[in-house]
């Protein structure tokens, strides 16, 4: 690691004594960090654009969805509390946590409040349960046991958590671009998917993503600084234009088509804001059922971030030699904050978000450029409308070529030890699989203890590790535990 700052060192040597000096300088360490100001705000604008879709998606996931008496929520107040959140939220990870890591409505728990906890209870009993999991989260992290799980985690799962990661993150940009879809079931294949709508590719949006990735990857290959944002802005140019001059037939772009907004101001609506009750859930849906739904959320958003902070945080060079995140203490305590903020704001739990990898693809190496992402979320409560104009065509070659930087990782897995290849090739392979950074990182534990156990070396699995074992085998078995339970 040191090896590789020492250039950048030496290249700021030659900026003036003030700029080095300043005080943004010395609190986010921005030079010892191996980074510069302009390299920060770059960063925090590309991570933006990277994840600005999650104002367009939350409202899309959790309006589409009711709960018990019929209610649903209103588009404007959720794209509201979405951009509230994930603004102060990611502004107060730069400040707190001094790391390259943004903040929003997470995409693993969106789907359990909105189709699963929500239809059993009311939505402000949903978002108690969302509060309840970020209490538990904070204490975890305040208690050091969050970070002691962490650190127990053998260097070489850890590794996986970031190539399987990088995988997820390039299988999401493929699909959001549609340039990989489902088969449908009137298929009748066991193929689960293909390229394009028919097996081929056809049609400008393709035609664009298509340009775009290839722009980018010579430009991230010629080391041309700021090379994604220039693409995805050449990109969203061109998806304009393209999509101005052609017919091109409604919804071919996904969910946001590049059309200039009529209206660039839009009135923010804080009426979910502090509809919360924190234990009505556990009658609702009763009690079984509520310390079900609570601990899949706990889980969920332990692991999804714990994955998210290590390969980022990897990525950012801020992982030491024993495998540890400097700061990762305040780090986790500012994720437990954003959980618990969540549902306070009548949203999903808030987290780390993959995204936040291609600002630090961008260069990003501090709290700077969080800063940066959370005051342009923010801004976007006044100007929600400017935020449907980059296509995913666009933004979606970001998260093909950054998962393919992650992929360098696998250079540090030791696959010469026998102990390592299945958990790592489980981890690797099951959180793009399924979509889950959950999924993986407990196939992965529970084939590394397997392993262990089947060999007598009990004691190198630690007592972390074969609770955490224990847990996620239940994790997996939660619906038989539930039926077991009489909560099926």
């Amino acid at each position: 690691m040191t090896q590789q700052l020492r250039p950048e060192t030496r290249e700021f040597d030659a900026e003036p004594a003030e700029a080095r000096r300043s005080a943004i300088d010395r609190y986010f360490r921005i030079t010892a960090r191996g980074s510069t100001v302009s390299r920060e705000l770059r960063g925090g604008l590309t991570t933006f654009v990277a994840m600005s879709y999650i104002v367009l998606l939350n409202p899309l996931i959790l309006g589409s969805s009711s709960d018990a008496t019929g209610a649903t929520l209103s588009t404007t107040a959720l794209t509201t509390s979405t951009a509230l959140c994930a603004g102060l939220l990611t502004i107060l990870m730069g400040v707190v946590g001094n790391a390259p890591l943004s903040m929003a409505a997470g995409l693993g728990a969106i789907p359990i409040v909105a189709f699963t906890i929500a239809p059993e209870m009311t939505w402000a009993q949903a978002f108690g349960l969302v509060v309840l999991e970020g209490i538990c989260i904070i204490l975890m992290a305040i208690s050091g046991v969050r970070e002691r799980i962490i650190n127990a985690i053998p260097l070489p799962l850890k590794t996986a958590l970031t190539v399987g990661i990088g995988l997820y993150i390039a299988l999401v940009g493929l699909v959001s671009a549609g340039f990989v879809t489902r088969v449908p079931d009137a298929a009748d294949t066991t193929v689960p998917v293909q390229m394009g709508d028919s097996g081929s590719m056809g049609g400008w949006p393709i035609t664009l993503f298509c340009l775009t990735l290839l722009l980018m990857v010579v430009l991230v290959a010629r080391k041309v600084p700021g090379a994604i944002l220039i693409s995805i802005a050449t990109g969203t140019v061109l998806s304009i234009i393209v999509n101005s001059a052609f017919d091109i037939p409604e919804g071919a772009w996904g969910r946001t088509a590049p059309e200039l907004p009529s209206s660039l101001v839009s009135i923010p609506d804080f009426s979910l804001l502090g509809t919360i009750d924190l234990f009505g859930g556990f009658v609702s849906a009763g009690a079984v059922a509520g310390t079900v739904f609570l601990f899949t959320l706990v889980l969920s958003g332990f692991f999804d971030a714990m994955g998210t902070i290590t390969s980022v945080g990897n990525e950012a060079g801020l992982m030491n030699s024993r495998g540890k995140i400097r700061g990762m203490g305040r780090i986790l305590l500012v994720d437990g904050v954003g959980a618990a903020s969540g549902g306070l704001a009548g949203s999903a739990p808030n987290t780390v978000f993959l995204e936040s990898a291609a600002g630090v693809g961008e260069g990003a190496r501090t709290g700077l450029a969080s800063v940066v992402t959370g005051a342009l979320f923010a801004a976007t409560m006044l100007f929600t409308p400017l935020a449907a104009v980059v296509p995913a065509q666009a933004a979606a070659p970001a998260l093909v070529v950054v998962g393919g930087m992650m992929m360098a990782q696998c250079a540090n897995i030791p696959w010469n030890d026998g102990d390592y290849v299945i958990p790592v090739f489980l981890t690797v392979a099951i959180i793009p699989f399924t979509y889950s950074i959950t999924n993986g990182v407990g196939a992965g534990l529970i084939a590394y203890c397997a392993i262990k156990v089947c060999k007598g070396r009990l004691r190198e699995i630690g007592g972390i590790m074969g609770v955490l074992a224990v847990v996620f085998a239940l994790y997996f078995g939660i619906e038989g535990v539930k039926t077991l339970f009489g909560a099926g």
